[in-house]
């Protein structure tokens, strides 16, 4: 168990909201940004944990105005942080400004991720993305010329008319850009989302499902030849570049949320704050406290998570580990199942963890969702 917390803070603000976004995060609200990042603020001054990771999610925190994050770095100046703190902001491409970067590095910040999806412009459009491929390229270099030498790019496969080609292209053309890390998420078609409401109209074809387990494989070799090293399902880094905030939810340790809609993992409570932002900001200001439910963890809750979470990884779930939070050996709980996988060639054990194989990850939602205890 690492000592200290990690931090997450959301802005939820975006210039447009994309077609398949279920994300707390909305447009045409830009009139509210300062008075989100006073409320912020004052969350984030309650913390009194040392402070090892952050990463600033959103939305989009780099279509911020410098106004707020000046208030908002006010109160991050404040923290106990890690003297190694990894600290991350996304941004999506045509957001970026040269000031902003170089007040980002003024603040510490020390790793992007970039929100780019696909190389081809016509499937950015039809993503409802506010960018183009030439945008991320600036976007790319302007960062790297301020001397940011830490970058993941987002990626998205099984995308609506995408083909391989398109997918093998997008891969090589990101990786002749040499970013440190890449993030390659499968498309997934959210309630609620214009994608949805389109997908079932039969208004979206998306991939069929063979294809897209192509695209999954081809990410995998490629980049392993390219030597990006797959640490998570979607997750590939070059050597000791891998995103230490998100092995903090990987690992099932404690993260503090700041900001409309965050969530919290602390001391086995899990708690979530108001996702309206004129909710959030009031809420706030009335008690500086903007979580509306909690729920607190029991045992069966912990081992469940720590198993959904840890098989994520490519290394899997350490035997040990897993005996140490719980004072129980993992097959007492989890021996049927386990076994189960194994004599399927589904999960392998080694080096005394528990993984899942390369034909497991293929079908890692129905494994894990055996992992659920009565």
């Amino acid at each position: 168990m690492s000592e200290g917390v990690s931090l997450y803070i959301h802005i939820p603000f975006c210039k447009q909201k994309c077609l398949y976004c279920d994300f707390p995060s909305f447009s045409g609200k830009e009139n509210l940004m300062v008075r989100y990042a006073k409320a912020l603020s004052k969350e984030i001054n309650k913390i009194n944990r040392k402070v090892r990771t952050i990463f600033i999610g959103g939305g989009t925190p780099t279509y911020l105005c410098l106004e707020a994050w000046e208030i908002i770095k006010k109160s991050l100046d404040n923290l106990d942080k890690d003297k190694d703190i990894e600290f991350t902001v996304e941004g999506n491409p045509g957001t970026f400004k040269e000031e902003k970067l170089e007040f980002l590095k003024q603040i510490g910040v020390n790793r992007l991720s970039i929100g780019l999806q696909a190389w081809q412009n016509q499937l950015l459009k039809k993503l409802g993305r506010i960018h183009t491929r030439e945008d991320f390229e600036q976007s790319f270099y302007m960062a790297r010329k301020c001397g940011f030498k830490n970058i993941n790019v987002d990626l998205m496969f099984g995308l609506p008319d995408q083909t391989l080609n398109q997918w093998i292209e997008t891969l090589n053309n990101v990786m002749d850009m040499k970013p440190e890390h890449l993030s390659c998420y499968s498309l997934i078609i959210e309630e609620g989302t214009p994608f949805y409401k389109m997908y079932n109209g039969d208004k979206l074809k998306v991939p069929s499902e063979e294809l897209e387990r192509n695209m999954y494989e081809k990410t995998i070799s490629i980049l392993e030849e390219n030597e990006y090293y797959q640490y998570e399902i979607s997750n590939f880094s070059k050597r000791n570049k891998e995103c230490k905030h998100n092995l903090t939810y990987w690992d099932l340790e404690d993260y503090i949320g700041c900001g409309a809609g965050a969530h919290s993992y602390i001391d086995g409570i899990r708690y979530r704050n108001e996702i309206n932002i004129e909710k959030y900001i009031d809420k706030i200001n009335e008690n500086e406290i903007a979580s509306v439910e909690n729920h607190k963890n029991i045992v069966k809750d912990d081992m469940e998570e720590f198993m959904f979470m840890g098989l994520r990884k490519i290394k899997g779930i350490s035997i040990k580990e897993f005996e140490r939070r719980f004072e129980t050996n993992i097959y007492s709980v989890y021996g049927d199942v386990i076994y189960k996988y194994k004599n399927l060639n589904l999960l392998n054990e080694r080096e005394g963890h528990i993984a899942l194989s390369k034909k497991g990850i293929q079908v890692s939602n129905t494994i894990m969702s055996e992992f659920i205890l009565d």
